[in-house]
């Protein structure tokens, strides 16, 4: 779920915190991904293939495109979520089995892929969208790409949404800095505005919408102030309401060391006996993705040699807000150069 119309919620009020950008924008940037999302959204879309076949498709076209991507794997997940996850998985038709953090074999299977595409991933103590976030911070990738809003709270300054690979697509990218400044709120009471909109840790008070929470925190700032002049008749407050727990989640930094992230190139035999003897797809598939994925690569070092680069159409002078017209402002984004410790 994520935060509950908080994407609503910002483009209303904050629209300044929102990019809308195309996935070639992203060449050389070191991007973090939640793994179980990208997973979850192939087997929504295409339940008969295995979620496997989406990922080596996509992973091999952020690589063609330059782009750097890391993908995040959920350790055990706070016993404030499982609940959530649980009921998720059963509307969805699946089963959740990572009670304990303990990987399963789908995602041993995904480890498997990723090592034989020579991409880097990392095993997340908790939820990784909290790592993903965590990632940004400390300076080791350049955003997280993500479909929830959960990385906002989580304190990635930037969060990429609709990075899907598909050439007429928006990636839309949110900015936290320049959130938080439309709002004129801090970061730990951006966090307390989420709880209130409603998350995945903990209830929520009934009947209050985004612009009267949002009203609320920037006048009384905390959530036991909020509780306090809020009228309980109309908003009942909930029974044994673990907010602080929620907010200590958001808040606190995954306790790991920062990883060091190597990308080398795929291991086009493996990846046939791996997908195709082992799991069963079609050779022909993994052969020919593989072999647009060199010519992609042969044309694009060509180009580089050759000092070219991609040629700027008229539309890349006004990126507009589709159906809207608002303007868009440069900085915070990651069109804008930042330093990071280097990666191999």
């Amino acid at each position: 779920m994520g935060i509950t119309k908080l994407a609503d919620l910002i483009r209303l009020d904050a629209h300044d915190a929102i990019s809308h950008k195309d996935i070639s924008d992203y060449t050389g940037k070191v991007i973090a991904l939640d793994t179980s999302i990208v997973v979850n959204q192939f087997r929504a879309a295409t339940p008969a293939l295995s979620p496997l076949t989406g990922l080596f498709f996509r992973t091999l076209t952020f690589l063609e495109h330059g782009i750097k991507p890391v993908f995040v794997f959920d350790g055990k997940p706070p016993g404030e979520k499982a609940a959530v996850l649980e009921k998720r998985a059963e509307t969805a038709g699946w089963r959740f089995s990572n009670r304990t953090g303990i990987a399963s074999s789908q995602t041993k299977d995904c480890l498997q892929l990723l090592r034989l595409l020579g991409v880097p991933f990392i095993q997340a103590p908790g939820d990784a969208e909290a790592m993903c976030a965590w990632l940004v911070r400390a300076g080791t990738v350049d955003a997280v790409a993500s479909e929830d809003m959960d990385s906002l709270p989580f304190g990635a300054n930037i969060l990429i949404r609709q990075l899907n690979a598909k050439k007429d697509s928006e990636v839309i990218e949110y900015s936290l800095p320049k959130l938080l400044q439309k709002l004129q709120i801090s970061h730990e009471e951006f966090v307390d505005l989420c709880i209130l909109l409603g998350c995945d840790y903990c209830d929520k008070i009934a009947g209050l919408g985004p612009r009267r929470a949002l009203t609320l925190i920037q006048k009384h700032r905390t959530i036991e102030n909020v509780v306090l002049n809020v009228n309980r008749k109309t908003h009942p407050v909930p029974l044994f309401w673990k907010y602080k727990e929620a907010r200590k989640l958001f808040l606190d930094a995954p306790q790991i060391e920062t990883p060091e992230l190597v990308w080398t190139e795929p291991d086009e035999e493996a990846l046939v006996k791996f997908l195709c003897h082992v799991k069963y797809v079609k050779e022909e598939r993994v052969r020919s993705r593989m072999e647009k994925f060199r010519k992609t690569r042969e044309e694009r070092e060509k180009e580089k040699a050759a000092g070219c680069t991609k040629q700027t159409k008229m539309e890349d002078f006004f990126r507009v807000t589709r159906k809207r017209g608002q303007p868009v402002e440069a900085a915070d984004s990651l069109s804008s150069n930042t330093k990071r410790p280097k990666s191999k």
